[in-house]
């Protein structure tokens, strides 16, 4: 089966709906909100987790040790799809942003913290449908 991004790009897509929802939503006070919020926070959640095991399939495709691929944390992960041209300097800040607040959101269920991670994603959600084709680029390559 080849490597492809339609998961990736189907978690956008749930994000994107989610957003809209809220933003169509104007009642802050009402269960309908929190269910969009919660909604668009799991999306970024599975996404930002899908993004990052396709960029580690993807960077073994530049050669190298895939056991050592395999080994890289998150942040490495992200810094050498920079060094590899699949992120410039800024989305790679910009990513690295989004995985501590992932890690944060893992362990802060305040009201306060999740709407400030609402806050992040119109450029998440950006910056996801930017790398998914420059991913499937690499994949189709290497296929």
């Amino acid at each position: 089966m080849p490597l492809n991004v339609e998961h990736l790009l189907r978690t956008a897509d749930t994000l994107e709906q989610a957003l809209i929802a809220i933003e169509n939503h104007k009642r802050r006070d009402d269960v309908l909100f929190d269910l969009y919020r919660n909604a668009a926070i799991k999306s970024f959640e599975l996404s930002l987790e899908t993004a990052g095991k396709l960029l580690r399939k993807a960077l073994k495709a530049f050669g190298g040790n895939p056991r050592e691929v395999d080994k890289l944390v998150f942040k490495d992960v992200l810094r050498h799809a920079g060094k590899h041209g699949l992120l410039d300097t800024p989305a790679v800040e910009r990513w690295l942003a989004y995985r501590a607040n992932r890690n944060s959101t893992a362990h802060d269920y305040g009201e306060g913290f999740a709407n400030e991670t609402l806050t992040l994603l119109p450029q998440y959600l950006h910056d996801v449908r930017r790398i998914a084709p420059q991913i499937q680029v690499v994949f189709d390559a290497a296929a």
